[in-house]
């Protein structure tokens, strides 16, 4: 635990009430200003004239309250509306207040110099979430996700927060770790009867239940690269050769010119990137600069970082000129193709069609194939035809991008993704030592030895939830009992 998370810890077993902005000063008409705490509701009785003679402390259960804040003098500052929500009932946990104010940046201040007057302290970065989390209002998964909630740029991405932050996720996890606590049980069991010879549970049986556990662990640790993009932008890379309409493109996506367009070659010599919303997805476009040789040292960089870009990407557009020469064309395409990997969304962009020049044989409006001079052998890419210019049949890539991350998902993007980082390594550590569960079933080891394992694995997995670093010696005896009757 860092000394940052200890003196919070700290501060919050001393009892003492704290107070803070939760909106930005200056931002809109009205401001929000939280405090929670013991004295949270003393502090508004002392800072608020509330009409009608009322007081906060007067309050049952959730209240809201109209008055004036007034210096210490009497004289008032502003009228505010003011929330009250009793302990246990509230966000932390405590007595909440939450003051409505005008969001002028004097006005804020002065709220605050004034609740610390009155006995609040300035809270720390997060501590109203670690409140909640020390006060079991939520688990540490459902804590992190608090952040994601507040960043997400896309529909999507706050599906996945929303579904972490009400617990699906949590849920999906406590359900891991109770397999892996009946299963240290039993062996727990076996080693307490060891002199019996009693065995709780056969091989085969302990087998299954690990084999089938860590089947899920490495289907969430599966959904983190996927669960990544989807929160901070699935990335798009625009390649291919100079002046094929990359930047035109890029701009036609976004709805906006944001690349600077020329029929200059090399007018693009660094990356590009821009994101936007399609369909509820957040997609981070990345206009890249012009797959040629170059002696231009600038432009030879930016063509690297092409490189690097389209190695790292979700999808890889190869973007081409339709009125240039075919053969041109097909060796574009087969040089940016042998970049991708196979786990990435390859698909060609035939562009310029508003010139009239190409050399390709139509089968729909917008989705052609390669007749018999642009042969690419075993390569048969997706192919669109737009014009970015005139934004022809745009919407139709914008359409199969929407489409194949949906499809990734199962076509629902709220559906329980692994996004942190943190998540992912706890959940792989647990993999392998379930990997080490099975390797020792097979190999015969004695109970002692996997249950050790099982241990480890049920540690990762808490650690994210944040509910204890171990299984319990009281867990395992309330599965004991519970669940396999003795001394019943």
């Amino acid at each position: 635990m860092s000394i940052f998370v200890k003196n919070m810890v700290m501060n919050l077993q001393s009892n003492d009430t704290i107070v803070a902005p939760a909106t930005t000063a200056g931002s809109g008409a009205l401001a929000i200003i939280r405090i929670s705490g013991p004295d949270s509701v003393g502090i508004a009785d002392r800072l608020v004239s509330f009409y009608g003679g009322r007081k906060a402390s007067g309050s049952e259960g959730y209240a809201l309250m109209p008055g004036i804040v007034r210096f210490e003098d009497g004289s008032p500052l502003d009228e505010v509306m003011v929330s009250i929500c009793h302990a246990p009932k509230s966000y932390t946990g405590e007595d909440c207040i939450e003051i409505t104010c005008h969001s002028s940046v004097y006005i804020v201040r002065e709220i605050l110099r004034l609740c610390m007057a009155a006995g609040a302290r300035s809270a720390a970065p997060g501590e109203f979430t670690m409140r909640a989390f020390m006060n079991g209002k939520m688990d540490l998964a459902q804590a992190e996700a608090v952040a994601d909630i507040i960043g997400a740029r896309s529909e999507s991405a706050h599906r996945i927060a929303l579904t972490q932050f009400k617990g699906g996720y949590s849920a999906e996890l406590r359900s891991l770790r109770d397999r892996l606590a009946d299963l240290a049980s039993m062996l727990e069991l076996e080693i307490d009867f060891s002199e019996e010879e009693v065995e709780f549970a056969s091989r085969s049986r302990l087998k299954d239940l690990a084999g089938k556990t860590l089947q899920k662990v490495k289907s969430l640790c599966g959904s983190f690269a996927l669960g990544n993009v989807l929160k901070d932008g699935v990335p798009v890379v625009l390649a291919g050769a100079a002046n094929s309409g990359k930047s035109t493109l890029l701009n036609a996506l976004l709805g906006h010119d944001r690349a600077i367009v020329s029929d200059i070659e090399g007018t693009t010599r660094d990356t590009v990137e821009e994101t936007a919303d399609i369909g509820g997805i957040l997609f981070r476009f990345i206009d890249t600069a012009g797959l040629r040789d170059s002696e231009d040292k600038v432009e030879k960089l930016g063509i690297e970082r092409s490189m690097e870009a389209i190695k790292s990407a979700r999808f890889v557009l190869c973007v081409c000129d339709s009125s240039a020469d075919p053969e041109s064309a097909r060796k574009q395409i087969l040089q940016t193709a042998s970049m991708t990997a196979p786990d990435q969304c390859f698909a060609v962009v035939m562009n310029k069609i508003d010139l009239g020049k190409s050399a390709l044989l139509p089968v729909n409006k917008n989705v052609i194939q390669y007749n018999n001079f642009i042969s690419l052998s075993d390569l048969k890419p997706l192919v669109f035809t737009v014009s970015a210019k005139e934004r022809t049949g745009v919407r139709s890539l914008e359409k199969w991008l929407e489409e194949t991350v949906k499809s990734e998902t199962g076509g629902e993007t709220g559906s329980i993704m692994v996004t942190n980082a943190r998540h992912y390594e706890a959940l792989s550590q647990a993999g392998r030592h379930l990997e080490n569960v099975l390797s020792s079933l097979d190999s015969g080891i004695s109970s002692d030895l996997l249950a050790e394992d099982l241990r480890s694995a049920i540690d990762a997995i808490s650690s994210i939830l944040g509910d204890g670093l171990a299984i319990t010696t009281d867990e395992i005896l309330g599965n004991i009992f519970s669940k396999h009757c003795i001394g019943k």
